[in-house]
């Protein structure tokens, strides 16, 4: 047990201040020397123990009538292990400024706010902590600890399984881990937001893994850089929150993970920069069975790596001409509506929208339907033809030759059964051509003195037709050989227009 005979001065202005909660500012006024970077040069007049610092905290001195009790330090340098694992602290811990010698422990800790605001730490494990209040470590530089016992990974700040009621503030905040953990909070339950805007910096995997953020996490203009292992810069799988903004120049050298991820609000990446990974493998941001209301995927420029939206769900996605990379994911991806960033016929087109899905690898007939849905939705069914349209024509890809020459024919006449107008020119080309032909020259009668007068239109027609009868082809014959052959094409064509007509036709009608 620390003697009050045995503090320094510094130490005894902390011990006296304590009980009525009053700030001991040790910093000088001159910018130079108080420049939090150059703490470890500070002298004993400047000095703070961390045991002094653990002793108050764990009731050394306790509170005066009248005073609510609390550690405020500012410009100090704290020596020795600030060791509080498992501690019940019913004060809460200002520091301001500060420059900490060695870790900060608080795994298992109960406490109340915590405030380490401009200062420099070399590393912060708060595990598994409950924290009534905020965490507050804006403007603070937190260099990469110990590596965890449990899997041996380098981490900066630790939140993981922890618990606070407040929100959790790292503005301006930087966490050095590089190819480690920079921030470890996965299973990590608030009541309020993370905030990690303006000038964070990350260097190493920011970790929230089934984090629980109904407050939503805010990393507008925040840098992450030094992916962790597997090249993931952020990890969100199977995290809920109500919003989650990654906007205003958010930059992230490494894949950005949203695994089953739900946001009951908005989605954001307007303005971001997805650099995917620097050995450029995998993709930028892999977002599979996601789900948000409001999705705005409209980046600053495209993904350099793939965006795998597979099974994802959103009511809205708004989209740029700047938001999709090579390489689109879009298999069981659902949406709702679609707003498109730049107004124009051309943005907005049923051939940019194919081109979308065609980035995906591969043939998958869902994002073909899902689109045509949303254009019914929206009325253009015509639209919504040429879609499905267009899926025939990429799965035809994927067949074998004589399936693929029997679709090509499909395709030809009557457009799969979208475009049976087609049938229509066909017919119409080929009556025309018979009935130029066979107008040059006189058939003979397949029974003299008996039949109908020679038609030529009404005779090409009933070699068109192959249902019913006309009464023309049964009645007449060519003697002339070339002109018969052209009368056996025209039926052999009949019976292709109406077989691929009946076909494209019965399947639209099957599937819609």
């Amino acid at each position: 047990m620390l003697s009050y005979d045995e503090l320094t001065s510094p130490e005894r202005e902390l011990w006296d201040a304590f009980p009525e909660g009053r700030r001991v500012d040790l910093r000088t006024g001159v910018p130079a020397d108080d420049h939090v970077a150059e703490g470890g040069r500070w002298g004993p007049g400047r000095t703070v123990r961390a045991t002094v610092i653990v002793a108050l905290l764990l009731g050394a001195n306790t509170a005066r009538p009248g005073a609510v009790a609390c550690l405020r330090l500012a410009g100090a340098r704290i020596t020795g292990r600030l060791d509080l694992a498992g501690a019940q602290i019913g004060q809460s811990l200002w520091i301001e400024d500060c420059w900490f010698e060695e870790p900060v422990n608080l795994f298992g800790a109960s406490t109340q706010t915590l405030v380490i605001t401009g200062s420099r730490v070399p590393g912060i494990d708060a595990g598994s902590a409950r924290i009534e209040g905020n965490v507050d470590l804006r403007r603070s530089r937190v260099e990469s600890g110990a590596a965890s016992p449990f899997n041996h990974v380098i981490t900066a700040l630790s939140l993981t399984n922890a618990r606070v009621t407040g929100g959790v503030v790292l503005n301006k905040a930087e966490f050095n881990a590089p190819g480690g953990w920079a921030v470890a909070a996965g299973g990590l339950v608030m009541e309020g937001g993370v905030f990690c805007n303006g000038g964070f910096v990350a260097r190493g995997e920011v970790r929230l893994l089934g984090a629980q953020l109904p407050g939503g996490l805010f990393m507008r203009g925040a840098h992450l850089t030094d992916p962790g292992p597997g090249g993931v810069s952020l990890a969100l799988d199977n995290a809920v929150a109500s919003a989650l903004d990654f906007s205003d120049g958010f930059t992230a050298n490494g894949t950005v993970q949203l695994r089953g991820t739900r946001a009951s609000g908005t989605l954001t990446f307007q303005g971001a920069l997805l650099n995917g990974r620097p050995d450029g493998r995998g993709p930028a941001l892999a977002a599979p069975l996601m789900q948000a209301v409001d999705f705005d995927f409209t980046p600053a420029r495209s993904p350099s790596g793939a965006v795998d939206l597979r099974g994802a769900q959103v009511s809205y996605l708004h989209d740029s001409e700047h938001s999709w990379p090579d390489v689109v994911e879009l298999d069981g991806f659902v949406y709702g509506s679609v707003k498109v960033a730049e107004a124009g016929e051309r943005r907005d087109s049923v051939a940019h929208r194919v081109a979308w899905i065609r980035r995906g690898p591969g043939y998958n007939p869902q994002p073909y339907e899902q689109l045509a849905s949303w254009y019914r939705k929206a009325g253009h069914d015509d639209d919504a033809r040429r879609v499905l349209l267009a899926k025939q024509r990429h799965r035809r890809q994927s067949l074998r030759p004589a399936a693929r020459a029997w679709g090509h024919l499909l395709d030809v006449t009557v457009g799969y059964g979208y475009r049976p107008w087609l049938a229509g020119v066909w017919l119409l080309a080929l009556a025309m051509l018979g009935t130029l032909a066979f107008g040059t020259h006189s058939p003979r009668p397949v029974q003299r003195g008996d039949g109908t007068p020679f038609q030529p239109l009404v005779y090409t027609l009933d070699l068109l037709i192959p249902i019913g009868g006309l009464g023309q082809r049964t009645a007449w014959y060519w003697p002339n050989g070339g002109l018969q052959w052209l009368a056996y094409l025209l039926i052999a064509l009949g019976w292709v227009l109406t077989t691929a007509l009946i076909t494209g036709v019965t399947r639209t009608l099957q599937k819609n």
